[in-house]
């Protein structure tokens, strides 16, 4: 594993899209913590390497949401 693959493990994002998803999606987000606004959605957890954040933005895209923001907001401790 490389440095910037270690550097990248359990990261805690913060993901918004236009729209509304209720609380329901979230095993489908794995296991992430959705939030509905009035027009954007935000979807934040732990998210263990870059493939499993790619995955999560893939499942964004297969339903065609619009992604708004995406924000590493720390560490998972």
């Amino acid at each position: 594993m490389s440095d910037e693959e270690e550097s990248d493990t359990g990261q805690v994002y913060q993901i918004g899209v236009e729209g509304r998803l209720d609380e329901s999606w979230s095993d489908w987000f794995d296991g992430m913590t959705i939030s509905p606004g009035s027009d954007i959605t935000t979807l934040a957890g732990a998210v263990a390497d870059q493939p499993a954040l790619r995955g999560i933005l893939f499942k964004i895209w297969d339903l065609n949401l619009t992604l708004i923001s995406v924000i590493r907001i720390g560490t998972k401790k």
